[in-house]
C-alpha cells in the first residue's frame, strides 16, 4: 500500500502539488470568510467554585463570573484632585458607553473601598475601576476595549499614570521564535544532508502541513472550545514532527538512490519503509494527545484535538506532498551548488533576524535573491559544492559507540538510569497552580497594574475570594454575622466585607468579598481556600443554617488543579496502556515495548524535574527571565502527552531499523549496532532540530510558552542522548534474543502490523 502510494504520488506529482496548493488557498479563504472562535475559557465539572458561580449568576446578575479586569491609576496629587477626577470620569464614561462592558468607578457611591487607604504609603494616591465583560467575549473584543482605554487616557493631567490590569485584557503577542527554530533547522539539515534541496524539502513539507492543519484548527474552534494557545501549540508540535517525519523519508529515499534504484523505485521504497514508521509514529503522537480527552475539561479537549489535527495533517503531507516533491527533485536531491548554499545561509540569517526582532538582518532575504540572480551571470556560483564521502555503516562513530556500550552494558544502564532519576527528584516538590499577573513582563501594563494594586491594597487584593450562599426567606443580615466573624478571625484574611443580600426586602442569596493576606499564586492562599471550606465555615454554617460556597478566580484555580491531579493517573494509564499495546503489536515483543514505556517515563520525569527547578524554584532565572511560580496544572498532562508521543517517534524509527536487521540476520547483537549506526545520524539531526525549535520559545515573554518550550526541549534532548545512546543499546545487549520473546498465543491474538516494509538485502549490513 505505502509503496503504491509513493509511486502514485510520483507519477501524479503535478496533480498532488496543485491539490495541496488549492487546499491552502481554498481553506484559507473559507476561514477568512467564516472566521475563528477561539475562547480562553474552560468549563469546570461539579465542584464548589462552579456552584458558587452558578449562584452568582442566578441571584446577583452574574457579577464576578465574567472576564474581569481593572483600570488602575496613580496620581501624585491624589486621585480626588479635581483634574484627576474629571479626566478619569470621562474615561470611565467612554468605556461604560459600550454595551458589553460593566465598569465600577471608585467615584461612584460605595466606591470609596476602591481608593487606597492607610496604612498604605500610597493612601489616596492609587485607585482602580473594575471592568467586567461576558465570559464568552472573544479576544478581539477585550483587546478592542484595552485599545479604547489607552486612547482615552487623559494626557493633560500631570502626575497621572494609568494602567490596565487583568490577564483577559492583556495584549497578546503572537510568538515568532519559531522562525529561529526554522533557521537552526536549515543549518542542521544542510549539515546532515550536505544538500540544500534535501534541506528544503522537509521544511517545505512541514510548513505546508502546518498551514493546512492550523486552518482546520480554526474550523474546529467553531465547534469545540479552543483557547488561543491551541494554534501556537499546533505550530510548535507540527513544525517539529513535520520536519522530523520528512527527514526520515528523505534519508531513506537518498539511501535507495545511492544503491542504484530509480527515482520512482526509491520513492516507493522510502514510503514502504520510513513511510510506514512515520505513519505509526504519527498515530502514536495523535493517540497520546487524544488521551487528554480523559480529563473531560472543555479547553483541554480543545487543545488535544487542535494539536492532534495538526500532527495528523503533517503525516498526510509527508506521505503525499513529499513524494511528489521528491519526484520533481529527482537525482538533484544529492546535488548542492554554491549559489544554493549561500542563499540558504542568508535565508537562515534573515530568519534569525525575525526571531530576535532585529530588522536589519531581514536584508538576508533580498540578498539571497540577489545571489540567485547573480548565479546566472557568474559561473562559479553554479558549481557543485564538493561532497564528502559517506563511510560504511560499520566504520562510523555510531557503530563504534554502540559496540563500546555493548561491552559495558551494566555500567551504562545503571549510570544512565541514575542520571535520569537524579534529574527527576525535583518532581517530588512540584506544586500545581497558576501563575498570577505578577509573572507578566515588568514592562507590560498588566504587570504595572498588578504592582500598583499591591502597593495600594496589599498582595492579596489581586486574588479576592467570593463567598456566596442561598438563604431562607426572611433572613436578616444580622443572622449572617457568625459567617462574617468566623472568616474575619482567620489569620490569612485581611478584609471581609459585610454580608450583602441580593434583595434586602426579600432576600434569596448573600455574598461576601474576602481579601487574602497573600498573593493569588502563593501556597498560603490555596491553603486559605481549603481551610475556609474544611475548618472555618462548617461551624459558622451550622449557626447561620446555610451552606456557603467559596468561589472566585483563586478558588477556581484550586479546584481545577485538584480535579486535574485526581484524573492524571487515569490519563497516564490510558496513554501508557495504548502505547504499550501498539508497540507490542508492531514489534511482536513484550519486553521491547515494556522497556520503551519505562525509559520514556524516566526521560519525562527528568524533564519534569528540570522544569520544576527552573519555573517553580527559580533556578537560572537570570538567564531565562522566569520568575518563580507554581507549575500550571495542565502542564504535566500536556508535556506528558506531547513528549511521550515524540519520544515514541525515535523509539519507532530506531527499533524498526533494529528489527529489520534482526529479521535479516537473526543476530541480536549486530542488529542493535547496525540499527543504531544506520539511524543515529538522522535521529541526531531530528532531535537537534526539535531541541533548537522548542528551546527558541524560551525567548518569548509568555511564561506558558516558555514552560512548554523548555519542557519539550529538555525531554527531547534527554531522549536522544541518555535514552537512545545509552539505555537502549545497553538494555538490548543485556536481554539479547529475549528482546524479541513473544508468546504464541499473543502472536495469534494480535493483528500483524508491519512498519519495516520489505527492503532488499544490503551486503554492507551482513554480519562479518
Amino acid at each position: 500500500m505505502f509503496g503504491r502510494l509513493g509511486s502514485f504520488c510520483y507519477r501524479c506529482r503535478r496533480l498532488v502539488g496543485v491539490l495541496w496548493a488549492l487546499a491552502l488557498v481554498v481553506l484559507g479563504s473559507a476561514q477568512g470568510a467564516i472566521g475563528t472562535s477561539f475562547q480562553d475559557k474552560f468549563t469546570l465539572p461539579d465542584v464548589e467554585s462552579r456552584t458558587g458561580f452558578d449562584l452568582l449568576d442566578k441571584h446577583f446578575g452574574g457579577q464576578g463570573t465574567g472576564l474581569s479586569g481593572t483600570i488602575v491609576f496613580r496620581a501624585d496629587q491624589g486621585v480626588n484632585d479635581p483634574r484627576v477626577k474629571a479626566g478619569m470620569e470621562a474615561l470611565f464614561a467612554k468605556v461604560d458607553a459600550r454595551d458589553d462592558v460593566k465598569i465600577g468607578s471608585p467615584y461612584a457611591p460605595g466606591g470609596d473601598r476602591q481608593i487606597a487607604a492607610p496604612p498604605s504609603a500610597d493612601a489616596g494616591k492609587i485607585a482602580f475601576a473594575t471592568l467586567e465583560m461576558p465570559q464568552d467575549t472573544p479576544l478581539k473584543s477585550t483587546l478592542a476595549v484595552s485599545k479604547e482605554i489607552r486612547a482615552a487616557v487623559p494626557t493633560d493631567v500631570p502626575g497621572l499614570h494609568v494602567e490596565i490590569g487583568g490577564a483577559s485584557f492583556a495584549k497578546f503577542a503572537a510568538p515568532n521564535s519559531e522562525t529561529l527554530g526554522i533557521a537552526f533547522a536549515v543549518v542542521i539539515l544542510i549539515l546532515a544532508f550536505g544538500s540544500v534541496l534535501a534541506m528544503g524539502l522537509p521544511v517545505g513539507v512541514a510548513l505546508a502541513g502546518i498551514g493546512v492543519g492550523t486552518i482546520l484548527v480554526g474550523f474546529v474552534s467553531q465547534v469545540l472550545t479552543l483557547p488561543n494557545f491551541a494554534t501556537i501549540l499546533g505550530v510548535m508540535i507540527g513544525l517539529g514532527v513535520g520536519i522530523d517525519y520528512a527527514l526520515f523519508i528523505v534519508t531513506r529515499y537518498r539511501e535507495s538512490l545511492h544503491k542504484g534504484h530509480t527515482v520512482e523505485e526509491s520513492i516507493s521504497i522510502a514510503l514502504d519503509t520510513a513511510g510506514r514508521a512515520v505513519t505509526f509514529a504519527g498515530t502514536t503522537v495523535v493517540i497520546s494527545l487524544l488521551g487528554m480527552l480523559t480529563m473531560q475539561v472543555s479547553f483541554v479537549t480543545g487543545l488535544a484535538v487542535g494539536a492532534a489535527t495538526v500532527v495528523a495533517v503533517t503525516v498526510v503531507s509527508s506521505l503525499t506532498l513529499l513524494p511528489a516533491l521528491l519526484g520533481f527533485a529527482g537525482q538533484r536531491v544529492n546535488v548542492t551548488r554554491w549559489r544554493g548554499l549561500i542563499a540558504a545561509g542568508l535565508v537562515a540569517v534573515a530568519l534569525v533576524g525575525v526571531g530576535l526582532k532585529v530588522s536589519p538582518l531581514m536584508a538576508g532575504l533580498p540578498l539571497a535573491a540577489v545571489v540567485l540572480a547573480a548565479s546566472f551571470a557568474y559561473a562559479p556560483l553554479r558549481r557543485e559544492v564538493p561532497r564528502f564521502g559517506q563511510k560504511p555503516i560499520r566504520e562510523t562513530l555510531s557503530y563504534r559507540w554502540s559496540r563500546f556500550i555493548q561491552h559495558r552494558p551494566w555500567q551504562t544502564a545503571i549510570g544512565g538510569a541514575v542520571v535520569l532519576v537524579v534529574l527527576s527528584l525535583p518532581v517530588l516538590g512540584m506544586r500545581l497552580g497558576f501563575a498570577d499577573e505578577g509573572n507578566f513582563a515588568k514592562e507590560t501594563t498588566t504587570r504595572k497594574a498588578y504592582d500598583l494594586l499591591v502597593a495600594g491594597f496589599g498582595p492579596g487584593f489581586n486574588g479576592t475570594l467570593i463567598l456566596v450562599a442561598e438563604v431562607p426567606a426572611g433572613t436578616q443580615a444580622a443572622a449572617l454575622k457568625p459567617i462574617t466573624d468566623a472568616v474575619a478571625a482567620d489569620p490569612g484574611v485581611v478584609f471581609v466585607s459585610p454580608a450583602t443580600l441580593d434583595n434586602p426586602a426579600s432576600p434569596t442569596a448573600v455574598l461576601w468579598r474576602l481579601v487574602p493576606r497573600t498573593a493569588p499564586q502563593d501556597a498560603a492562599t490555596t491553603q486559605l481556600v481549603n481551610r475556609l471550606r474544611d475548618k472555618v465555615l462548617p461551624g459558622a454554617e451550622q449557626q447561620a443554617k446555610i451552606h456557603v460556597a467559596v468561589t472566585g478566580a483563586v478558588a477556581v484555580q484550586t479546584d481545577f488543579s485538584d480535579y486535574l491531579s485526581a484524573r492524571l493517573p487515569l490519563f497516564f494509564a490510558a496513554v501508557l496502556g495504548l502505547s504499550f499495546l501498539l508497540l507490542m503489536t508492531v514489534f511482536r515483543s513484550v519486553l521491547v515495548p515494556l522497556k520503551a514505556v519505562l525509559m520514556n517515563l524516566l526521560s519525562i520525569g527528568a524533564a519534569y524535574g528540570i522544569t520544576v527547578a527552573v519555573f517553580q524554584w527559580g533556578w537560572l532565572s537570570s538567564l531565562t527571565g522566569v520568575e518563580p511560580a507554581p507549575i500550571e496544572p495542565f502542564m504535566p498532562m500536556m508535556l506528558f502527552a506531547i513528549v511521550f508521543g515524540l519520544s515514541m517517534d525515535y523509539e519507532v524509527f530506531l527499533l524498526s531499523r533494529v528489527r529489520e536487521e534482526w529479521l535479516r540476520t537473526g543476530d541480536s547483537r549486530t542488529s542493535v549496532a547496525d540499527g543504531l549506526a544506520a539511524t543515529a545520524r538522522v535521529i541526531t539531526a531530528a532531535a537537534a532540530i526539535m531541541v533548537f525549535l522548542f528551546g527558541s520559545f524560551l525567548l518569548e515573554a509568555d511564561r506558558t510558552i516558555k514552560l512548554f518550550g523548555m519542557g519539550l526541549a529538555v525531554a527531547v534532548l534527554l531522549d536522544a542522548t541518555v535514552i537512545r545512546l545509552l539505555l537502549v543499546p545497553a538494555t538490548m545487549e543485556l536481554l539479547g534474543d529475549r528482546n524479541w520473546w513473544f508468546p504464541r498465543w499473543l502472536d495469534r491474538t494480535l493483528p500483524k502490523v508491519n512498519v519495516e516494509g520489505a527492503p532488499e538485502p544490503d551486503p554492507q549490513l551482513q554480519p562479518v
